[in-house]
């Protein structure tokens, strides 16, 4: 499979994979606290990842280890938690939504930190992906009844730890190998992870709660599929398709996490299907392969 397969493959199952991912917090959140979902989604996928990854940590040159650190909190370490504790407030479909400012912050921090170059047409599909994102939340918001929009800047603040995650991985870890920099992420967070995780007293109360038994089945898909697989496959699309491409998964995640939404109960309109259809359009867009003159 060649490179442009390769990337398109990685967009859709990623899309299919953290598409899911919303809902799955939404059910852990039932019988879990948010710190315990984010907690456990650290201390899950980093047992997963080390189970199956370690042999690659030696393949870590050492210079690149503060990146790796750097990699992990801002990515894999501090997004579960701000995730979790948004979605007690907000449905799973417009978090899910939210989400889709990753690709704008990438563009931006992109072009203030890491000095990457993009063109109009990129540009344009950009914002039409995040027009697309703005009908969406306020199509959500009518529907909305009781949640507290307050709660999107946690997602907000994931997102830059997003886009300034997938910025450091194509400027510094290129040329470590995508299954090597999440073991090593991980192997730096699962014990900060079992820290805190013991302290919110999860180890005391679990083996006397069917709800929490329950909601930790669900946590622990989502670890390993949700963070740990697609961890894995998402640095490598980094790597082999750039920030701005990777970062674009955010855009079409939605559209199942909506699905799944309703399937859940949660409401969707023309508007939010209407702005769902806008998103596919900025991507097509922002992924165009023809070459432009003019570069932003």
């Amino acid at each position: 499979m060649g490179g442009n397969s390769q990337k398109w493959f990685y967009l859709v199952v990623l899309s299919i994979i953290w598409g899911s991912s919303f809902i799955l917090i939404k059910k852990g959140l039932q019988g879990l606290t948010p710190i315990q979902v984010g907690s456990l989604r650290i201390v899950f996928a980093g047992i997963f990842l080390l189970l199956i990854g370690t042999p690659k940590l030696k393949k870590v040159p050492k210079e690149k280890w503060k990146w790796i650190a750097l990699s992990g909190l801002l990515g894999s370490f501090f997004p579960p938690f701000l995730f979790a504790i948004a979605q007690t407030q907000i449905d799973s479909g417009v978090a899910s939504i939210l989400n889709s400012l990753t690709p704008l912050n990438t563009l931006v921090f992109g072009l203030l930190f890491f000095g990457i170059t993009v063109t109009s047409r990129q540009t344009w599909g950009l914002l039409i992906g995040f027009a697309g994102t703005l009908i969406l939340v306020g199509a959500g918001n009518k529907l909305g009844g009781g949640q507290n929009y307050w709660y999107s800047l946690y997602i907000i603040a994931a997102t830059i730890g997003y886009a300034l995650n997938v910025n450091l991985i194509k400027r510094y870890l290129g040329g470590v190998g995508a299954l090597a920099i999440s073991t090593a992420n991980f192997s730096l967070l699962v014990l900060p992870g079992l820290v805190i995780l013991y302290f919110t007293g999860f180890f005391e109360t679990v083996f006397q709660s069917a709800e929490m038994q329950k909601a930790l089945l669900y946590v622990a898909v989502l670890a390993v599929f949700g963070t740990a697989i697609a961890l894995v496959l998402f640095n490598r699309m980094v790597q082999i398709a750039g920030p701005i491409f990777a970062s674009s998964v955010t855009y079409t995640m939605p559209l199942l996490a909506i699905f799944w939404g309703i399937v859940d109960g949660e409401k969707l309109n023309f508007f939010q299907l209407f702005g769902g259809a806008v998103i596919l359009v900025g991507v097509y867009l922002a992924n165009w392969r023809k070459k432009e003159k003019r570069a932003l």
